[in-house]
């Protein structure tokens, strides 16, 4: 078996990358193979532009999807992206590790998914949900925040965790990946905020990572998050069967 673990967060001493520790030496004592794509270290560039595209399709308009597909078909693809598309192909398990920021995820990992799920290549109109080219891999979002707990849920000041994720389950939902219930780390204060005496805190940060290797240890068993697939929608798109958990 093998992971891919993506790393969204520009300190190597965060708690962060503590997490992408715990997870890497998790897995591997259950004999996986652990790759880590370090975003910021390895300076991934989030920013989709006509410069990063040698064999244009149209070098008087820049349409990124069409240049994608293009760059695909022909074997152009930039070497990061390639790069990352080789990573994702070999793993079986995808954990995406990032902090919360702005009520979702770091903009160097949005951009990651704007330049890696290339259009044409990983994903078509009908290569998609349920039929989506990584279908049979499984993916999960490990994610940190620096307020409490308590301060998460609908109509809470921290805001819907399920809603504020919503956007890149659905994403890997979409490009085929069954999607097992994110991990969270609450209360992760950072410099300048204290929720917690400093002894307290340091517990709570070796809780935390004790729970993420218990997850880990029996990934294989989560419940993918019901999400709807072809069979759900009629021909324009409206929902026949599926029915939401609420």
């Amino acid at each position: 078996m093998n992971a891919l673990i993506v790393l969204a967060h520009p300190e190597p001493q965060s708690f962060n990358a503590g997490l992408k520790d715990v997870a890497r030496d998790t897995l591997t004592a259950r004999g996986y193979s652990v790759e880590v794509s370090d975003l910021y270290a390895e300076r991934f560039n989030p920013v989709e532009g006509a410069e990063r595209y040698v064999n244009r399709a149209d070098p008087e308009v820049f349409a990124p999807l069409a240049e994608q597909r293009n760059a695909w078909k022909t074997g152009c693809l930039p070497a990061e992206v390639r790069r990352e598309i080789d990573r994702l192909e070999r793993a079986d398990l995808v954990i995406l590790q990032f902090p919360l920021w702005w009520h979702a995820q770091p903009a160097i990992l949005k951009g990651w998914f704007d330049r890696v799920f290339v259009s044409g290549g990983l994903y078509t109109s009908r290569m998609r949900y349920d039929r989506g080219y990584f279908r049979g891999k499984r993916a999960i979002c490990s994610i940190t925040s620096g307020a409490p707990a308590e301060t998460f849920g609908p109509g809470r000041r921290g805001g819907d965790p399920d809603t504020m994720l919503w956007p890149i389950q659905y994403s890997l939902h979409y490009m085929g990946f069954s999607v097992v219930p994110p991990f969270w780390s609450f209360g992760i204060q950072g410099h300048g905020f204290s929720y917690q005496d400093e002894g307290d805190f340091g517990a709570h940060l070796e809780a935390q990572k004790a729970a993420w290797s218990r997850r880990l240890r029996c990934i294989e068993q989560d419940e993918p998050i019901p999400f709807p697939g072809w069979a759900d929608w009629s021909e324009d798109g409206r929902p026949v069967a599926f029915a939401p958990v609420a």
